[in-house]
């Protein structure tokens, strides 16, 4: 339930409105800070409650440019309670100008485990949570000719690789989609960016195998955010991994599946 409504302190500014749909901590807790500080009224949808009511309260107490955070509670696996919701947010924001989605779950998978309730998972909260939020903002920034959508995939998206199919292949369908949206919306106006982090300081960290160049969320957010102003259409984070990843996507399989990544 919403904890704070719209009424900017200086009614005459503009407020560009958006919605982060997976934003009580991490990369979407940050991103969010970083909207509002920039001059948006951002609606922060995510599962932890009280998590989720401490940061968007410790924003609105932090940030006093007359935008302001609001916050839903919402489990991104809830499909059926998606499309209430959601016209729920763009009627309190009075409009809607930007949406990303950064849920994301990557629970632990040993190499010799194949478990079918983790990529169940996976699946519906890193893959179908965001299609059911997407398609309706995709479906309203069509009719209205413009709008930003944002998905924040991973370098995990490049390759299929040993040690969590599960999640590679959330990933890799997450940026497969937005590139579709992207060819779908881009004669109208809309904005597609696909976000692919390497390795950021949250919670899916501590499932990581290995990790190099971690850089910690305030940097994630900072370049996330240049990439929306900038309307890019993908965006490594940071971005020497494009040039990892490029080397990753032309090795050849025989090669591949011998090494250990």
């Amino acid at each position: 339930m919403s904890n704070v409504s719209v009424s900017p302190e200086r009614p005459l500014e503009p407020h560009n409105s958006a919605i982060i749909i997976g934003s009580s901590s991490g990369i979407g807790a940050t991103l969010a800070r970083a909207l509002v500080k920039s001059g948006y009224n951002v609606a922060m949808v995510a599962r932890r409650e009280v998590l989720l009511t401490e940061v968007c309260d410790d924003i609105n107490q932090s940030v006093n440019n007359g935008s302001r955070a609001l916050a839903y509670v919402h489990n991104v696996a809830d499909f059926d309670e998606t499309t209430a919701l959601y016209q729920r947010i763009t009627a309190d924001l009075g409009g809607l100008d930007l949406i990303v989605y950064a849920a994301g779950v990557q629970p632990p998978m040993s190499a010799d485990e194949y478990n079918f309730e983790k990529d169940f998972l996976m699946i519906n909260v890193n893959l179908l949570g965001a299609m059911a939020w997407l398609d309706l903002a995709a479906s309203r920034f069509e009719r209205a000719g413009a709008g930003q959508i944002v998905g924040i995939s991973s370098i995990a998206a490049d390759r299929g690789r040993r040690q969590n199919p599960g999640y590679n292949t959330s990933k890799a369908g997450l940026s497969t989609y937005l590139e579709a949206l992207r060819n779908r919306l881009t004669r109208y106006g809309v904005s597609v960016t696909t976000i692919k982090p390497g390795f950021v300081e949250t919670r899916l960290l501590e499932n990581a195998v290995k990790t190099m160049w971690v850089i910690s969320p305030e940097e994630a957010a900072e370049q996330i955010l240049g990439a929306i102003k900038q309307k890019k259409q993908v965006a490594y984070v940071p971005k020497r991994w494009r040039f990892v990843m490029l080397a990753i996507q032309h090795t050849p399989s025989i090669i591949f599946r011998r090494l250990n990544i």
